[in-house]
């Protein structure tokens, strides 16, 4: 299978290439754009291998995607490529529209097109899977059952807005064009390589610098956490195994509030010894919340664990401690963008 990856050089897609390549012969091209958030230096573990791609470009221009269709000969697109945080979508909405929105419709159309001159077979065997959120459903409530398929849309973000309605595009043009589209949903995603505006690695290195670690609100949002490698296992299990029109939800049923996100990040950085002398509890502080915060995410897998076998294999505390070591051993992160979100004022951090 060829596989075309959008958004292949950032977090969550960097996992994506490397699993795919690893655990299946399939053929892959990265298509990125290489803004902020995208690095080739997440790629570095796949470019020698001889079945990996790459094209820098952007997923909003026809011309090129369609060039990328007529020459790679997708058989299945992954798309990953998108304006994923929150604050940012807060201090200007037309990056996260113009991404989510406008390049998700450039692919379904490329998509049509390409499909339009295949056999019914090739039709049959083609896959259009959309990376989305479980932002998608808006605020929980703290009694009320996690996410499934059956909870409807309720974006509260301009960045969870894009996405839904980059979701309702993809279901439109399945309908309506017959392509044979999947949508998945996650949770808040953890792990290597993430860009450090993140809450995770943010907290990490504002900790080891001695900075204040500002938290919106009360710090009493709540999230379900799922690291990036699980996640990558099942995306692979929804392109291989899922049915084309369903939503499959990829969660880890492990929920924690915002500020014993923090707490925790700094218990293990102390117990490393990283700060000899600091209580970094000390240096939490709770800020102004954002506009639209909401309170809380969660997501039920059992439909995908259930349909497709898929569940997650890293338990929170283990994986959390793993990352943080991840970081320590690769500091250099922190030199990426730690510069633009102090220009920024992206001190204050909640979860996406």
């Amino acid at each position: 299978m060829r596989v075309l990856v959008t958004g292949g050089a950032g977090f969550i897609g960097s996992h994506v290439v490397e699993l795919l390549l690893k655990f299946s012969d399939y053929e892959v091209l990265v298509l990125d754009k290489l803004t902020y958030a995208g690095s080739l230096r997440n790629l570095e573990g796949v470019k020698g291998n001889p079945r990996f791609r790459f094209i820098k470009g952007d997923i909003c221009d026809p011309l090129m995607v369609n060039r990328v269709f007529q020459e790679f000969a997708p058989q299945a697109v992954l798309n990953l490529a998108a304006e994923s945080h929150v604050d940012r979508s807060i201090d200007g909405p037309e990056p996260a529209v113009e991404t989510n929105v406008k390049g998700t419709t450039v692919l379904l159309e490329a998509s049509r097109h390409w499909l339009a001159g295949l056999s019914e077979g090739d039709k049959a065997g083609f896959r259009f899977l959309q990376v989305s959120t479980d932002e998608v459903f808006g605020d929980l409530a703290s009694d009320a059952p996690p996410f499934s398929r059956d909870t409807p849309y309720a974006p509260s973000s301009p960045y969870s807005a894009s996405k839904a309605s980059a979701d309702h595009l993809v279901s439109a043009w399945g309908r309506t064009y017959g392509i044979p589209v999947l949508t998945t949903h996650c949770s808040n995603n953890y792990g290597p390589r993430q860009h450090p505006e993140k809450l995770i690695p943010h907290m990490i290195f504002r900790a080891l610098s001695g900075k204040i670690l500002p938290v919106y609100g009360d710090g009493s949002q709540v999230r379900d956490w799922l690291h990036v490698k699980d996640h990558a296992h099942g995306l692979l299990e929804v392109l291989r195994n899922g049915t084309p029109g369903r939503h499959y939800l990829l969660g880890n049923r492990d929920e924690h509030t915002n500020r014993e996100i923090v707490e925790s990040l700094c218990d293990l950085l102390m117990n490393k010894g990283m700060v000899a002398g600091v209580d970094l509890r000390s240096l939490i502080c709770m800020v102004p919340d954002r506009p639209g915060h909401d309170r809380r995410y969660a997501i039920d897998p059992a439909d995908t664990e259930r349909e497709l076998g898929w569940s997650p294999g890293i338990g929170f505390e283990q994986g959390l401690a793993n990352t943080v070591d991840w970081y320590l051993e690769h500091l250099e992160w922190v030199n990426q963008s730690d510069t633009d979100l102090e220009r920024r004022g992206l001190n204050a951090m909640g979860a996406s």
